[in-house]
């Protein structure tokens, strides 16, 4: 961590698979809002050239680009937006990378070609089976599984929906909330991880409610707070 000019610290933030449109759409907005943010790839020469297409959009040198166990690494804050299919592998590959660290899974279980349609993993929850994969030593928080893709490409763009937020830490959730509102959205308390199994399954009905309503960006609100 370095220190900002009024004393407080700037993490830093590894996005893996933040080639992607998920990925893409968190780190620009992280980076805009004083996070040094690495995008993580399997491959190192498409972080780099996705980090490059990103900083020329933003307009300044913002982001820079690594493979995934690199970009592990070198983050306090690591952020999984990898297919689910691409879960595992990933998590094997950073395993060793992570340990003592932040982990934010934004992981759903979708089972193409039936995305409107809940899947219950095994383990009962995407989030819950990385923190069992990567151990008691890692903080695992589930969140930013139910905001669309097309409501984060814009920067600039309000995103009209709260991030739920799920974890055992609650030191490891505050943090995620700071990234909920660096991210320009309201970060909601969710409960513990367990709770993960209810965030994950609703994207695949918020993806059933954009089909049905010929929309892309539907997304939560919790109202009463």
């Amino acid at each position: 961590m370095t220190s900002q000019s009024d004393g407080s610290m700037i993490m830093k933030i590894a996005v893996l698979g933040g080639t992607g449109k998920e990925g893409s759409g968190l780190a620009m907005r992280w980076a805009l809002n004083g996070y040094h943010v690495i995008v993580g790839s399997r491959s190192d020469e498409k972080a780099k050239n996705r980090a490059a297409e990103m900083n020329a959009e933003l307009g300044g040198d913002y982001l820079t680009g690594l493979q995934n166990a690199e970009a592990a690494a070198a983050a306090e804050i690591v952020v999984l937006t990898v297919p689910y299919s691409a879960q595992k592998a990933t998590l094997e590959s950073i395993k060793a990378h992570v340990q003592g660290k932040i982990f934010v899974d934004v992981t759903v279980p979708l089972q193409p070609p039936n995305i409107r349609e809940v899947h219950v993993p095994e383990s009962h929850a995407a989030s819950l089976f990385t923190q069992e994969f990567l151990g008691d030593g890692v903080r695992v928080v589930a969140a930013f599984q139910n905001i669309s893709a097309e409501e984060l490409r814009n920067p600039d763009h309000h995103v009209d929906s709260d991030v739920l937020i799920a974890g055992d830490d609650d030191e490891a959730k505050q943090h995620v909330i700071k990234l909920a509102e660096a991210a320009g959205m309201r970060g909601v308390d969710a409960g513990p991880l367990v709770n993960a199994v209810a965030l994950e399954a609703l994207t695949p009905v918020l993806l059933y409610i954009n089909k049905a309503h010929g929309i892309k960006g539907s997304g939560i609100r919790i109202t009463g707070i």
